[in-house]
């Protein structure tokens, strides 16, 4: 029985599918590349915005043609359950219920439907996952689920309340994967800075952090992403400490406006924000903060959008991922609060952060003109240049070869632009 698994979404999708193949692999499926060649083709899916979702019935329809059996993973699978089976869907697997993908597969091939949505996260044996899309990188997902319930978000629907993953389970993935050649990490959550919470065991990110540096042969960790009341300062002073963990923060804002963030459920104000910010660059000068905004959310009127401008202003993001505001069903958002803002008027204030954001970004990226960094090398892009990331999260561009991926090298800047940077390779340190 062939299978193929398309992953649609977050890198926490990515690193469930990674788990996903290597069950069916240990169940004596064969995965493969091509989902013309599959027999089960399994989707995992996304639905944090309709046009996700829209794209996944899409492929549905799509699988429905070529005669394909097909499975369902992610938040979609979740949010709409045996609805999925009126599309002509085989099986459908929750967020937390990853352990019966071999079981569901196997059903489907006997004509069976089913639906799996019981938690059996503590059935997966992390550290024996060989399947991943990268041969240096590996996510790790450290917590599921996320208890804020902001009004505008079906995650937390999707995904189930805040689950940790004990802290020797993670160090036992990571020491295993160093034994392969795996040198970079990132830890994953919908809010990682909850990691070990409900652990009750003085388990936390920054702990989490300390201790993984530890392993000889961890080259640099990372996490992902942030959430403003739960992050801990602790995390930046562990970047001090130790110059494995990245200097980059992703933490989403979403708003400038007090009355906005109210609305969105968001639990902190834009002073606490800012205080937060300028905390974290007392501690780590260089910190590289990124951050996600919402524009045209219920109620924004051009004084709550200037509050947001004056903030990206002020803090000036070294990135920012922008979405407009659109309803998701299920959510308070959509229940309570009238869509009131106009497409164009959403239109144009995203325009015009994306333009001062590209502006900010040209003004930061100055400051590596005819500068030497560590870079490790990621992989060649479409435009035959090959690419890394330095401490600070920052993408260089350079000449290479497929030989140089997964190594560090040092990288000179000679060329500024608003996106990534240019350089040339000066030095091979592995």
């Amino acid at each position: 029985m062939k299978v193929h698994i398309y992953t649609y979404g977050c890198q926490m999708n990515e690193n469930d599918t990674e788990i996903a193949k290597q069950l069916l692999l240990d169940g004596g499926f064969e995965v493969v590349d091509s989902e013309d060649e599959a027999d089960i083709v399994i989707l995992n899916t996304c639905a944090v915005r309709k046009k996700s979702e829209d794209k996944v019935y899409s492929h549905i329809g799509k699988l429905r043609k070529k005669g394909k059996r097909i499975g369902i993973m992610g938040c979609v699978a979740d949010k709409e359950k045996e609805n999925l089976f009126k599309r002509g869907v085989s099986f459908v697997i929750g967020t937390r219920a990853i352990a019966k993908v071999p079981e569901a597969v196997l059903n489907a091939k006997n004509g069976a439907k089913q639906i799996y949505l019981d938690d059996t996260l503590d059935e997966i044996d992390y550290h024996k996952v060989e399947t991943r899309s990268s041969k240096h990188h590996a996510w790790i997902t450290i917590i599921y689920g996320c208890n804020r319930f902001c009004t505008y978000c079906i995650v937390p629907y999707t995904r189930g309340r805040e689950k940790s993953r004990p802290m020797e389970s993670v160090l036992l993935e990571v020491r295993t994967l160093v034994e392969k050649g795996y040198k970079e990490f990132t830890f994953l959550g919908q809010n990682v800075d909850a990691y070990g919470k409900d652990l009750n065991d003085g388990t936390s990110l920054a702990k989490l952090l300390r201790e993984t540096a530890q392993i000889d042969g961890v080259k640099r960790l990372w996490f992902l992403t942030s959430y403003p009341t739960d992050f801990s300062l602790e995390i930046p002073q562990a970047m001090v400490e130790n110059p494995k963990i990245a200097k980059s923060i992703h933490l989403p804002v979403q708003h400038g406006s007090d009355k906005i963030l109210r609305a969105m459920n968001r639990r902190y104000t834009r002073e606490e924000y800012i205080d937060l910010i300028n905390n974290i660059r007392n501690i780590v000068p260089d910190a590289s903060i990124s951050s996600d905004i919402i524009v045209g959310f219920p109620g924004e009127t051009d004084e709550d959008f200037e509050a947001t401008v004056k903030l990206v202003k002020d803090i000036k993001f070294e990135r920012l991922n922008l979405a407009i505001y659109s309803p998701r069903e299920g959510t308070v958002a959509w229940k309570h609060f009238k869509d009131d803002v106009p497409y164009k008027t959403k239109v144009r204030r995203m325009s015009y952060l994306l333009n001062l954001q590209k502006m900010i970004n040209r003004e930061l990226n100055e400051s590596y003109k005819d500068k030497r960094v560590e870079v490790i090398v990621e992989a060649q892009a479409k435009n035959g240049l090959f690419y890394g990331r330095d401490i600070r999260n920052k993408i260089i561009s350079f000449e290479g070869s497929h030989e140089l991926i997964g190594k560090t090298v040092v990288v000179k800047v000679t060329k500024i632009t608003a996106g990534p940077l240019y350089g040339t390779v000066e030095e091979v340190l592995e």
